[in-house]
């Protein structure tokens, strides 16, 4: 009997730990061209490569970047599920170290046009699958609209990429603005790509998060800062992911730092977010067609 009220404890504390810790991260940016989806791409795998299970789920309509950015293709996409019936778990793909995928295209504009019906099976799917991982990310696609919103109102945290070009900076601020008026308790986190150093990078944040503290009243992180890196280019060109490419490029190094830093935070602050509570503002938000 004790031998069994023992077993039953050190099964619950697995399942605590196993559970432990779950984020879901939409990365967005104001424009496009800035390196969003690389971004999503590498990050997710130098997570798994710390050891976290992770799901990049790419909702950028029309692109699918990130299959590209790997050089694969999926065998079945969010389509297939809705229009053949196949299970959720078999549209996930496999990328390189153990990173789980969903690839885009069409993904969104698909699941935005399910019924009831749909809307439940998608949902009580997902909701099984996101169980088994420590991470979802969700690269969303350039800017915000009314159907994207409804991912990144559910996720835990949103990190913003830019790059120091005037325009990109005008409109990372814009989204950030955007969602901040939507729901002004999601944290943002800011990520400086194709910086020429260290001080632009920064001199970049500082005007981001400048703008956020007046206007918005709001606090902004900085992850990170990318350099402008020429092995990046040429990882795009050859299609394997940069951290994979060049894993001691200074891109590589950058990205591995952000890695350590989203895995650094307070156990109890991570623990707050529950694959539930994802689960439970998703549904709301797709069954909310108003």
């Amino acid at each position: 009997m004790i031998d069994q009220a023992e077993r039953l404890r050190a099964k619950l504390k697995e399942e605590v730990s196993q559970s432990h810790p779950f984020k879901t991260i939409a990365v967005v940016s104001g424009k496009g061209g800035v390196g969003k989806s690389n971004y999503s791409l590498n990050f997710s795998i130098s997570l798994c490569k710390k050891g976290h299970r992770v799901l990049l789920f790419d909702l950028d309509i029309g692109m699918g970047n990130v299959e590209i950015l790997m050089g694969r293709s999926a065998q079945y996409s969010i389509a297939d599920f809705i229009k053949k019936d196949i299970p959720l778990k078999n549209i996930i793909s496999e990328g390189p170290f153990g990173l789980n995928y969903i690839g885009g295209g069409t993904g969104l504009s698909h699941i935005l046009k399910l019924d009831d019906m749909q809307i439940s099976r998608f949902t009580g799917e997902l909701s099984q699958l996101i169980r088994n991982y420590d991470y979802i990310i969700l690269d969303m696609g350039a800017g915000i609209t009314e159907e994207s919103a409804k991912f990144i109102l559910s996720a835990q945290e949103v990190a913003v990429i830019t790059t120091p070009e005037p325009t990109s900076i005008t409109d990372a601020y814009s989204v950030m603005k955007h969602i901040h008026l939507m729901d002004d308790s999601i944290p943002f986190h800011l990520v400086i790509n194709r910086s020429d150093g260290e001080r632009e990078g920064q001199e970049t944040y500082k005007r981001i998060a400048a703008a956020a503290s007046r206007f918005l009243g709001r606090d902004t992180d900085l992850l990170g800062i990318i350099p402008d890196d020429r092995s990046i280019q040429q990882a795009v060109k050859r299609q394997i992911p940069f951290i994979i490419y060049r894993e001691n490029s200074a891109a590589s190094k950058a990205i591995r730092t952000m890695t350590e830093k989203a895995g650094a935070e307070p156990g109890e602050q991570a623990g707050e977010h529950h694959p539930s509570q994802f689960i439970s503002k998703l549904k709301k938000f797709l069954f909310n067609r108003g």
